[in-house]
């Protein structure tokens, strides 16, 4: 076969990602928090960007501040200098004139600041490491063992548990059996109680020595039958050990008081708060949505850099191409920003339409909703009310709800559709009223929702409780 080249002409069609478009897809499905991060990281980076600030907000002048304001306006007015003064622009000329006070340089006078913050004065709250060194350095082994003993608190994770093996510590620290063995015995006796265990079975047994029920039927039962505490096969468990109910009732008392995860309690806890997306709220006219935009910078193109790239004849070329990307990028980033804004308020009034009866009513009235109506209701793809929905919250008169809430699947009964949402609801609220000496099973949850004409698998129960996190039948017991 011989080799030939030739040349010829394809028509084909190919999805092309643009700058701007990655972008906007990038912003669309960025959360609150992360959206205020992204942007005011932008304004570092960004000449051309700078936070606008709202006068209107600001108090109005007095007549004797507006006179004493006036040189000083006149002194340091970038925007009011002829385009021939920008000429003869240098950095040494930027910050001697926007760092007189020293505050844009990041800064301040010292001369200016009367009290130190209150966060000099913040400690770091102490945790399960920090309390375990001290009961090390007040113990009296070896230093070989505290050293050891170090290591060990140094693989703890942050329940208390010990994620190495000794032979693994012995290879780490070149000790010998015995000294490891030493070392992790000398964890396992600091306080909390059942810290340095390798599995929740050592857990309890080393909180039973304080409290002196070693060799009794409490840590029989930790021992070999905790499968058969958790599944509450008490009589089955009574009979294995030849003793009453009643007496395994106690130890089982005494096995839920004991702590599985000792060090949980010395964890450094932060709370994470939710920040709502959009705002609904309700007037005489009816519902209205606010888009939250609170903490989020307000941007615009900074005037200085502007008239200083009109000037691009008397620019280096390396310096105005750097200029001109930059600019397009503040361009693309303010556009981006508004489509976002314009997209998530869309989306958010295509929900308060199809819920209408959930925001007056509650979560009984919720109706079965997919991405592919509102997609189909306001002529977007659904991978973009996917990116919109995402990790996004709501904030209502009924709470806080993510906007994935108000999606949900059609389950059919004789008056019509319900969501899976509403049938959860009715779930939860069927077994918190159920007699706990005798729980329903899930076939006589089902027989509850055919007496109210809703037809629904028992498989679909057992999913949704599992969803719930209810326990079944058996172990609701009491």
């Amino acid at each position: 076969m011989a080799l030939e080249s030739r040349l010829e002409l394809r028509l084909s069609q190919k999805l092309v990602l643009t700058p701007q478009l990655q972008m906007a897809i990038k912003l669309l499905q960025m959360p609150q928090l992360e959206l205020t991060q992204t942007l005011n990281q932008e304004l570092v980076e960004n000449p051309f960007l700078e936070e606008s600030i709202d006068f209107e907000a600001q108090e109005e002048p007095t007549r004797e501040e507006q006179e004493s304001a006036e040189p000083a306006e006149e002194e340091h007015d970038d925007t009011e200098r002829p385009l021939e003064a920008l000429s003869n622009f240098s950095a040494e000329d930027y910050f001697e004139e926007r760092s007189y006070d020293g505050k844009d340089l990041g800064y301040f006078n010292p001369g200016t600041v009367t009290q130190p913050s209150f966060e000099y004065f913040l400690s770091k709250p102490s945790d399960l490491f920090d309390h375990l060194l001290w009961q090390l350095r007040l113990s009296r082994e070896s230093e070989q063992v505290r050293s050891v003993a170090e290591v060990v608190v140094g693989n703890l994770d942050e329940s208390g548990y010990l994620m190495v093996s000794d032979e693994e510590i012995r290879e780490t620290t070149q000790a010998d059996a015995e000294t490891v063995e030493q070392a992790v015995r000398l964890v396992q006796g600091f306080d909390p109680p059942g810290i340095a265990a390798r599995d929740i079975k050592e857990c309890l047994l080393l909180q039973l020595r304080p409290l002196g029920l070693q060799g009794t039927l409490v840590e029989k039962i930790i021992q070999g039958d905790l499968d058969l505490v958790g599944k509450r096969k008490y009589a089955h468990i009574a009979k294995l050990h030849e003793a009453s109910l009643e007496e395994v009732m106690a130890a089982v008392k005494v096995i839920e008081g004991l702590d599985p995860k000792p060090g949980i309690g010395f964890s450094p806890s932060s709370a994470d708060y939710i920040v709502p997306d959009v705002y609904i709220v309700k007037t005489d006219e009816g519902y209205q949505i606010v888009l939250n935009d609170e903490g989020l910078p307000k941007l615009r193109i900074n005037s200085y850099y502007q008239k200083l790239l009109s000037r691009k004849n008397e620019i280096p070329k390396e310096e105005r191409q750097f200029l001109e990307d930059k600019l397009r990028s503040a361009v693309w980033l303010m556009k981006s920003l508004d489509q976002r804004n314009k997209t998530i308020y869309r989306v958010t009034e295509c929900i308060l339409r199809f819920q209408g009866d959930f925001f007056d009513h509650g979560v009984d009235s919720l109706k079965p909703l997919n991405l592919k109506d509102i997609a189909a209701e306001l002529s977007l793809h659904e991978s973009t009310i996917s990116r919109v929905t995402s990790n996004k919250y709501l904030s209502c008169p009924r709470g806080i709800f993510g906007f994935r809430f108000f999606f949900s699947n059609a389950i059919p009964s004789q008056t019509g559709e319900m969501s899976s949402t509403t049938v959860k609801e009715m779930v939860k609220k069927i077994i918190s009223e159920e007699d706990v000496r005798k729980p329903l099973s899930d076939m006589n949850i089902v027989d509850i929702f055919k007496s109210q004409n809703i037809t629904i698998a028992r498989r679909t129960i057992a999913k949704y409780r599992e969803e719930l996190k209810i326990p079944s039948q058996s172990q609701r017991k009491r």
